[in-house]
């Protein structure tokens, strides 16, 4: 009975001898404890004052850059922040897109130079270090020698007076271009092989203004002007017949140059006439044609050429992207328009149609080749004109927007037709474009060269090119810009066009 007990208690959790057991144990596990209260509040002490150390680190570090602020913001956020940053350029240099930025260019005088990359792609191409270097000591010699610096009068006092003598003189030397005010593309691509000459001949440009050249271009160097100051009244100073014929002033030297076959324009590309222009300090450059390709062929610019284009098809795409940026009056010709009609596609496909309309046959063969060529390279989608697909059976929703650069009203309106009253096969969303129908017959000169821009720019904003032509002077700019190589038309053969409808431009 009493071991039975015994047994019984030794069992029972609740019994008085077990609870004094487990108070005596508690109370030997809590000595320790009571024992280093002391150090635990020093522990305590030392947590907080890290603590409070790393909070004032966080509150008192740099506050993060831009760059890490657009990282992080989504893509209709980095659209907002860069239409409306803060012109930060006084501090130091920036990149945006492919476009250097430098401070001493003022942002709101000319939105396009900081805008572009919104709309246009980035270059395809990687710019050379070497080239880069060249146009930044371009533009400290441009910014030494500009004018109404003090090399720029001297120069200009002695060409004036006559003066051969060897007085004081300034190592600075000019090439003018004289402005045709014939069509737009032929002139920027006769001011770009204008600029290139001046790169290699470390000359300073000079733009005659022309009737429109202000409104159409922003200032591409920093600190100064390229346009040939109205004070210097090359009409009066000089007349072309007298300057054809040499009047022997060592000072000045007159050059047309165009791409053709006569042997006394070719006489420009050779070395001889080179190194007989070298002592001149003015040279008036006529040049409303392409003729940057002509100067790899002289034999002294062979080796700097290399340097600067490793790739010489580029050349223009550089120099162009850093000589034209349209005003703001143009810029926002081409900005409402873009985000009006084509910023929403997912690709934009653009279409410049050099010929004019001219017999129904020819008309509608042209635009059977310019379907055939687009759904063949699947640029354009394929129509389906038996049945219609219920919207609910839509398989793709990829949306295109067309773009179409023509002086016929008759070419857009036929394709915009073919889509609007047929569906595409895949169900893809397509709308055709076209900024104007240059009636400028009733349009002041002025602004049908800012239209004109404004719908090269356009182009070179696509991200595929159709032509009907590769010699139009507007498609080399445009597709020069954008870096774009385009699919041209192949001729057809007794108005009709077969295999292969196009192929890409070489």
């Amino acid at each position: 009975m009493k071991r039975g007990k015994k047994n019984s208690a030794a069992g029972d959790p609740l019994t008085s001898s077990d609870t004094r057991t487990g108070y005596s144990e508690l109370n030997v596990m809590m000595k320790p404890s009571l024992s280093s209260i002391k150090s635990m509040g020093l522990l305590l002490a030392v947590l907080m004052v890290a603590s409070v150390m790393f909070s004032l680190s966080v509150v008192l570090r740099d506050p993060p850059s831009d760059d890490d602020v657009v990282e992080t913001e989504s893509a209709s956020s980095v659209l907002q922040i860069r239409l409306h940053q803060d012109d930060g350029l006084s501090e130091k240099k920036e990149q945006l897109g492919d476009v250097n930025l430098v401070p001493s260019f003022d942002k709101g005088s000319c939105l396009s130079r900081y805008e572009a990359s919104l709309y246009r792609k980035e270059s395809p191409f990687k710019q050379s270090s070497y080239l880069d270097n060249r146009l930044h000591r371009y533009e400290d010699l441009h910014t030494r020698c500009g004018p109404f610096t003090r090399s720029y009068n001297l120069t200009l006092d002695k060409l004036k007076s006559g003066d051969q003598s060897d007085g004081e003189v300034s190592a600075c030397r000019y090439v003018i271009w004289l402005n045709s005010n014939g069509e737009l593309g032929n002139r920027m691509l006769g001011l770009a092989s204008a600029f290139l000459y001046a790169l290699l001949t470390n000359r300073v440009l000079l733009v005659e203004l022309g009737l429109d050249m202000a409104d159409l271009f922003c200032e591409p160097f920093p600190n100064t002007s390229w346009f040939l100051p109205l004070e210097f009244r090359l009409n009066s100073l000089f007349k072309e017949q007298s300057l054809l014929l040499n009047s022997g002033n060592p000072m000045v030297a007159y050059r047309h140059v165009v791409r053709d076959s006569r042997d006394q324009q070719k006489l420009f590309f050779c070395e001889e006439s080179q190194v007989l222009l070298e002592e001149t300090p003015w040279l008036i450059l006529k040049a409303d044609s392409f003729f940057l390709p002509s100067l790899f062929s002289v034999s002294p610019f062979k080796q700097e050429l290399q340097k600067l284009f490793p790739e010489k098809e580029t050349a223009f795409h550089f120099l162009s992207r850093y000589l034209f940026h349209p005003t703001n009056v143009v810029w926002g010709l081409i900005t409402r328009y873009y985000r009006a009609y084509l910023a929403r596609a997912d690709q934009i496909i653009g279409i410049d149609i050099g010929v004019s309309e001219s017999g129904n046959d020819q008309f509608q063969h042209l635009i059977d080749q310019i379907l055939a060529c687009g759904t063949r390279h699947k640029l354009l989608p394929e129509v389906e004109k038996q049945r219609h697909l219920p919207s609910s059976q839509v398989l793709n929703r990829k949306s295109k927007a067309v773009f179409i650069s023509s002086s016929s009203p008759g070419y857009f309106e036929s394709i915009r037709d073919v889509y609007w009253e047929n569906p595409t096969v895949m169900g893809e969303i397509i709308s055709v474009h076209k900024p104007s129908h240059k009636d400028y017959q009733k349009t002041p000169r002025n602004m049908e060269s800012k239209r004109a821009w404004a719908e090269i720019y356009l182009l070179s904003c696509s991200d595929v090119l159709v032509v009907t032509s590769s010699w139009s002077s507007l498609v080399e700019v445009a597709h020069g810009l954008g870096g774009l190589k385009p699919w041209v038309l192949n001729k057809a053969e007794n108005g009709t066009a077969h295999e292969p409808y196009c192929v890409r431009a070489r």
